[in-house]
């Protein structure tokens, strides 16, 4: 399996985030195996993170479509590094997020070139900066999502190798709540404690997770204060929201703004910034129907399963495309150190993946 000897390679290099020297070798790399199989390169160029790279093939009439990744990790330099494996898995920083799942699209491009001398229709986006939310990646995403008719997301399959037809939408929000200064044994009565309002704002923001629903709000850090001799003038919450529904989504930014606009405490303002980060990716009847071809065309079960985290397939997927995720090789571990992936899972999902991309390149 030369496959996973790519794999070693690009896993051997660190592509933190922000390591841009590190992410953007790892394009290099993709570059120059994509381009022998016909591929023009657009590199869109990044001053302090890794460049985003476009591989397009030719195009005719027909359906097209867009196979997604990313070329960063979530590890620094020096944290977890180097690649390993047994008779069972592979392991190293990004193996099944998502540098696995990008050796499986560039097999079944190979794969289908190998087959038919040409690609058609099929362009491949490697972004990098997926995991710190795609801030800058995302207006790329979305410019080029209308090209298409079908989305391909190489994030790690499930555990019995299930793709995902739905994902959360996010939000991160930071409220900050200005109060009055003063001294807390002499005049305690002339200060506005921001601490003190930030106590009632995090009871009402908790009170807006709904878990039937399936939306959850959370405050995930509170900073505040100067010493325990002084009034608090000023805190901060830094909090995140999570929803499977745009009526949550509304239901909750319209509340956040209510709890952001009310005044608990007598004197103390406060204001909110951030925004939705991914909007929710939905589960749908285009992307049902679209499971079912694809099962035609491979003879093969495909399982789906939902998920509450986010990805560039949420991008995507708002944007009007039919979007499955998922296509990449089963792990576990991923954003920790224990990182690993199925070695047979690469063989089924490069199978699979190579079936479906074959048959669109003869029914063009």
């Amino acid at each position: 399996m030369d496959y996973l000897k790519d794999l070693e390679t690009i896993v051997n290099i660190n592509s933190y985030t922000k390591n841009k020297s590190g992410v953007d070798l790892v394009g290099q790399k993709m570059i120059s195996w994509i381009e022998p199989l016909g591929f023009n390169t657009s590199i869109f160029t990044r001053e302090n993170i890794g460049n985003h790279l476009l591989f397009s093939s030719q195009k005719k009439s027909g359906k097209k479509i867009l196979l997604l990744g990313h070329n960063d990790t979530v590890f620094p330099p020096n944290s977890f590094e180097g690649f390993k494996e047994d008779e069972f898995w592979v392991y190293g920083p990004g193996v099944c997020d998502m540098k696995g799942g990008n050796i499986v699209a560039l097999q079944a491009l190979r794969n289908i070139f190998n087959q038919n001398k040409k690609i058609f229709n099929i362009d491949l986006l490697l972004v990098s900066d997926e995991e710190t939310g795609s801030d800058d990646s995302k207006e790329l995403t979305t410019s080029i999502a209308k090209d298409y008719d079908y989305c391909f997301v190489f994030e790690a399959a499930g555990i019995n190798l299930e793709v995902v037809t739905q994902r959360k939408g996010v939000g991160t929000f930071t409220i900050t709540i200005e109060g009055v200064a003063s001294h807390a044994g002499n005049h305690y009565d002339k200060g506005v404690d921001a601490n003190w309002e930030a106590s009632f704002k995090l009871q009402e923001l908790v009170k807006l997770t709904n878990l039937e629903l399936q939306t959850t709000v959370n405050v995930g850090k509170i900073t505040g204060g100067i010493g325990a001799n002084t009034i608090s003038p000023k805190c901060e919450l830094l909090l995140e929201i999570r929803y499977t529904s745009n009526e949550e989504k509304q239901r909750v930014l319209d509340s956040l703004e209510k709890i952001v606009n009310t005044s608990y405490i007598k004197g103390s303002k406060a204001t909110l910034n951030g925004g939705i980060q991914r909007d929710v990716m939905a589960e749908n009847k285009e992307q049902l129907k679209f499971i079912q071809e694809l099962e035609n065309i491979t003879n093969t079960k495909i399982l789906k399963e939902k998920r509450g985290g986010v990805s560039d397939a949420n991008i995507v997927a708002s944007c009007g495309v039919t979007t499955l995720d998922g296509f990449g090789p089963f792990g576990d571990g991923d954003h920790t150190i224990n990182e690993r992936a199925l070695k047979s899972s690469f063989t089924s999902r490069i199978e699979l993946m190579t079936k479906i991309l074959n048959h669109f390149q003869k029914h063009i």
